[in-house]
């Protein structure tokens, strides 16, 4: 548990949280706290991700058209 800390100086309460926030974020352990907490079956995580991949895709190939004529 030692990569789970974060010290307070100069009572900044703020951003010793905000601190700790990144280091549980780049961890995964929310993400894997989050996944615990219910059982998904293996049909429905692959309809989520294809659907999540689609939406990358989609939004890949907007970012990729150019701009409408504005005249």
């Amino acid at each position: 548990m030692t990569g789970r800390k974060v010290q307070v100086h100069d009572n900044n309460v703020e951003k010793a949280l905000r601190k700790f926030k990144k280091k549980i974020s780049d961890s995964g352990l929310l993400q894997e706290v989050r996944e615990r907490q219910e059982f998904v079956k293996p049909t429905t995580k692959r309809k989520v991700a294809m659907s999540q991949a689609k939406r990358r895709w989609k939004k890949h190939l907007r970012d990729q058209q150019l701009p409408p004529k504005l005249f």
